[in-house]
């Protein structure tokens, strides 16, 4: 008789983690569409200051966001390092730069904590939820937030 291993997937999500500035950040996994190195990006007049622009990606627009910008975080120059997570939002490819890429991970339900309420930190609204991973601390994106326009 040949048995199989089954993986418990029930309340696990992964998460793809990356670097901005001093803090680990991730965004669900299911979101990612793919991950590219930093490019030269179109400025578009008019746009929102954390809109750096556009890409052209196999013939397709891609919008790319400054999650520094965003974070209110000081601008910092492109390092070899830097990428381009480009992530699939309600049908529309957007693109956010981070200062690096470093894993996936995998996350028990129980294992996220909510995010804390710091009235005074606007970028505190873009949070799902928090999780340890051993000394670190993993904040973990609500892209449909980030991306949005309020």
């Amino acid at each position: 008789m040949e048995q199989t291993a089954k993986v418990q997937t029930q309340g696990v999500t992964q998460w793809a983690t990356f670097q901005l500035d001093q803090e680990k950040y991730g965004v669900n996994v299911l979101q990612v569409q793919e991950i590219i190195r930093m490019t030269e990006i179109t400025p578009v007049p008019g746009a929102p200051g954390y809109v750096l622009g556009v890409i052209n990606l196999r013939g397709n627009v891609v919008p790319i966001i400054s999650t520094r910008e965003r974070f209110n975080l000081p601008a910092a120059e492109p390092t070899p390092e830097t990428r381009i997570i480009l992530v699939d939002l309600e049908k529309q490819v957007v693109g956010i730069v981070v200062d690096s890429v470093a894993e996936v991970v995998n996350l028990e339900a129980g294992e996220i904590e909510k995010a804390p309420s710091m009235d005074k930190d606007e970028w505190v609204q873009f949070i799902h939820g928090v999780a340890r991973r051993q000394s670190d601390l993993l904040i973990l994106l609500d892209l449909g937030k980030l991306l949005s326009e309020d």
